[in-house]
This record gives structure tokens, C-alpha cells and sequence, in this order.
């Protein structure tokens, strides 16, 4: 056991393995998720602005949720 070991520094077998990313029910990760929602989604906020698009917003949220994601 060297000093960095004693120090609480040990060698790279200690990390945790990453985690696996999280995906719905497809399959796919959120950022893949809900395509039919989420595009129609970031074209309404690019020209009209959040304020308008609330509806396709909540769409999209929707979507998410039934893929299984916790969406706020």
C-alpha cells in the first residue's frame, strides 16, 4: 500500500463505473425521444419565443412522460 492509498487516493479500480444513460421506453435516450413533438416544439420557440409555444411545450412534456422520462 503506497501513500497515496493511505491518503485515500487509490488507484482508478476504486471509481465507480459511469452511469448507463437513462432511456424510454423505445429505447432512446431523451434527446432522441418524442421526435414528431419536439421538433414542431423548437421551430415555434426559434420564431415565436417560449411564451407562445406552451402548447407544443406541454405536448412534447407529455410525450416524454408516457416514454417514461421524469419531465417537470
Amino acid at each position: 500500500m503506497g501513500i497515496l492509498d493511505k491518503l485515500g487516493f487509490g488507484g482508478a479500480s476504486e471509481a465507480a463505473p459511469a452511469p448507463k444513460p437513462k432511456v424510454g421506453k423505445s429505447g432512446k435516450k431523451i434527446c432522441c425521444s418524442c421526435p414528431d413533438t419536439k421538433k414542431p416544439r423548437d421551430v415555434c420557440i426559434v420564431e415565436k419565443g417560449e411564451e407562445a409555444c406552451k402548447d407544443l411545450i406541454e405536448a412534447h412534456k407529455a410525450c416524454l412522460r408516457a416514454e417514461g422520462f421524469d419531465v417537470k
